[in-house]
């Protein structure tokens, strides 16, 4: 059975950085063609997707949070990581990881079809 795990602080403070790590179990994050994805929703909006690491570490970020993330990984820990700069209260949200099976356009999130998914954790960006 395959499982994520999101983890982090539940608070971040506004023009700092949150940072988020997705524990995988039950499947390694290298296996062809797999992409593992963030994906946030705040209240009142639709689920956003954040961005993706593909199963060769190469990472797709949707273009208009492009500029303050950064997806990465360690194949050791069979982790993936989330970090998201310069976050103001617009940035709060329940965030998720999730995986998607490929092969996919990994540049497009309307590819992206989850078949397992982290139970979210909450992030809330305050002073």
């Amino acid at each position: 059975q395959v499982q994520l795990r999101e983890s982090g602080p539940g608070l971040v403070t506004p023009s700092q950085t949150l940072s988020l790590t997705c524990t995988v179990s039950g499947a390694s994050i290298t296996t062809s063609f797999y992409a593992w994805s963030w994906i946030r929703q705040s209240p009142g909006k639709e689920p956003e997707w954040i961005g993706a690491i593909a199963y060769d570490g190469v990472p797709f970020y949707d273009p208009s949070l492009k500029s303050r993330t950064t997806i990465s990984r360690d194949t050791s820990k069979n982790q993936f990581f989330l970090r998201l700069t310069s976050v103001t209260p617009e940035d709060t949200a329940v965030y998720q990881c999730a995986r998607a099976p490929g092969p996919i356009n990994y540049f497009k999130a309307s590819e992206y079809v989850y078949d397992y998914r982290g139970r979210g954790t909450q992030v809330t960006v305050s002073s």
